[in-house]
């Protein structure tokens, strides 16, 4: 979770109209600063940047997920997952969604035979 001052700092620079990549900055920053102290459970400084950067995403930075190309296709789903959770519209995957459903429908099936 990003420290207060961090998501303060994000702010500050979005009132400012910094662009996106300047407001993560302010959690990549944290991120490397952790990696420094030997506090981070990263191993390296890019894990680093990259975690800084999921961090600005679901704190509500506008950074949108890499372009195709650019990064793989798991990280580029799992940025536009953080991207939408942090601009409050993060949708329940398809898969967890049916989990749910049938979980219910078992339940419901042992409530009737007690």
């Amino acid at each position: 979770m990003p420290t207060k001052a961090a998501t303060q700092r994000a702010h500050k620079a979005a009132r400012e109209g910094k662009k996106p990549t300047t407001q993560a900055g302010a959690f990549v920053r944290e991120e490397m600063h952790k990696l420094h102290q030997g506090e981070a459970e990263v191993s390296s400084p890019r894990q680093a940047v990259a975690i800084g950067l999921s961090k600005a995403r679901r704190a509500g930075v506008k950074l949108p997920p890499p372009p195709k190309g650019k990064a793989s296709a798991g990280t580029r789903r799992k940025a536009r997952r953080d991207y939408e959770k942090g601009q409050g519209r993060a949708k329940t995957s398809p898969t967890r969604s049916r989990g749910a459903k049938k979980a219910a429908q078992t339940r419901r099936r042992r409530a009737k035979r007690a």
